[in-house]
């Protein structure tokens, strides 16, 4: 996603106030149906070389049935993990204060962090207002391609207790997807220097979401004849189509944070954070977490001259069940290259906590004729550790205005993630 595509969003962001077009299936639901092929009111509409499907056809219905709401929860999780993970803009920006006897007192050179928290505030009655866009393409998950996966369903067990006897119990359906996935958040930020140490602040965040994709699924015959295939009597066939699609846009999950700074000195100072997110975003289409999260950070920072390192630790809880609770670790600096320019540098991680509470569907081992094993996804079983780089300007353009660009990077295979993630902003202090 280029960033004129981003700022185009952000320019046109106030239209996802109006409603958008009626559609018959929510985003979520659209992932389900890569795994229906015909019409027949089933997952997979098998027909059968004997004319009945209650025989041979169903067989492959309660697998598919399991399976396909294993992969559709844990597909929905981990783009929940993604929705609720787009980070938001720094609480504070531009130079911060400190008033002394009616005296505003720079407390910071830089323009902060980005995504990063440093201890200082904005000071007594100052304003940070903001509005950034955020556009990603999700690429893979857990390392594999999106446009690239495949998932294979299995003959029910019936009659003899050896699953593969009868030998057409080993027929397996191959199912071969391509995902397309891409996501724009434009964000409307306002922070508040109630006192000299304390911040409050809020968040609205704007969400688009498209989705959109195809599969071919494929009866691979153990042994020939079967009586597998799609299609009918007259016309059987041993591959099928299916395709999806569909575009949400709506508020996002609202953000209200608040900001202390504990105090310290230039070399080293300390504060927390402390923010909430609501679920006001639509989890059914992707718009939000459907959950609400309360994260807690400690701040560590101190400035070197125009060098200014900070350190963030902490913990977010998370009331669902979709996704879990998570550490959090963040370590940067902001360096003034220049009156006007702020390069800013974050590694920003999160640790899954606990396991994860939606598993993808196991292999399948078959006994008869031979001992063979059936792998039904290319997915890999593991935790989702998310660590990002970030790698962002901020340039001051005048009058309390700061201009920001980002870059965020995945630095792991976990989750879903895309190549890359561009932001640009606009920010005003005053």
């Amino acid at each position: 996603m280029s960033l004129a595509r981003t700022a185009g969003f952000l320019v046109l962001a106030n239209l996802g106030a109006m409603p958008v077009a009626a559609q018959s299936d929510h985003l979520r639901d659209q992932i389900l149906g890569l795994f229906s092929f015909g019409d027949c009111g089933s997952p997979l509409c098998l027909n059968s070389s004997v004319n009945t499907q209650t025989i041979h056809g169903s067989h492959y219905i309660p697998a598919t049935q399991a399976s396909a709401a294993d992969l559709t929860g844990f597909l929905g999780s981990a783009i929940t993990l993604a929705v609720s993970s787009v980070p938001i803009s720094a609480a504070t920006s531009g130079v911060t204060f400190r008033f002394e006897g009616g005296v505003p007192v720079a407390t910071s050179v830089s323009a902060g962090p980005i995504f990063g928290e440093r201890v200082q505030t904005l000071g007594r009655g100052r304003f940070l207002l903001g509005v950034n866009a955020t556009a990603v393409d999700f690429k893979a998950v857990r390392g594999v391609p999106l446009d690239n996966l495949t998932f294979r369903f299995t003959h029910q067990n019936v009659r003899d207790p050896a699953l593969g006897n009868p030998l057409l119990e080993n027929d397996v359906i191959e199912v071969s997807t391509s995902l397309n996935l891409n996501m724009q958040v434009a964000s409307l930020y306002l922070s508040y220097g109630l006192l000299d140490r304390l911040d409050l602040g809020v968040a609205v965040p704007l969400v688009r979401t498209d989705l959109s994709g195809g599969s071919t699924a494929r009866v691979l015959p153990f042994s020939f004849p079967t009586p597998h295939f799609f299609g009918t009597a007259a016309n059987p066939s041993l591959s099928a189509a299916s395709t999806v699609g569909g575009t949400a846009t709506g508020i996002g999950d609202v953000l209200a944070r608040m900001k202390v700074n504990l105090g310290g000195s230039e070399r080293g100072a300390f504060g927390f954070l402390i923010d909430a997110r609501f679920p006001t975003g639509a989890e059914e289409d992707f718009l939000g977490s459907g959950e609400f999260a309360l994260r807690g950070l400690g701040i560590v920072s101190g400035r070197f001259g125009n060098f200014s390192p900070h350190l963030n630790l902490g913990y977010q809880y998370r009331s669902g069940t979709s996704i879990t609770d998570a550490v959090l670790a963040t370590a940067g600096f902001d360096d003034l290259l220049a009156p006007w320019a702020t390069l800013a540098v974050d590694v920003i991680t999160q640790w899954q906590a606990g396991t994860s509470p939606v598993e993808l569907p196991g292999d399948v081992v078959f006994t008869q004729p031979v001992l063979h094993t059936v792998q039904q996804t290319d997915i890999p079983n593991r935790r989702d550790d998310l660590i990002d780089g970030s790698f962002g300007f901020k340039f001051r353009i005048g009058n309390g205005a700061t201009a920001v660009t980002n870059i965020l990077i995945p630095l792991n295979n976990a989750g879903i993630r895309g190549n890359a993630a561009g932001t640009v902003g606009l920010e005003y202090t005053f």
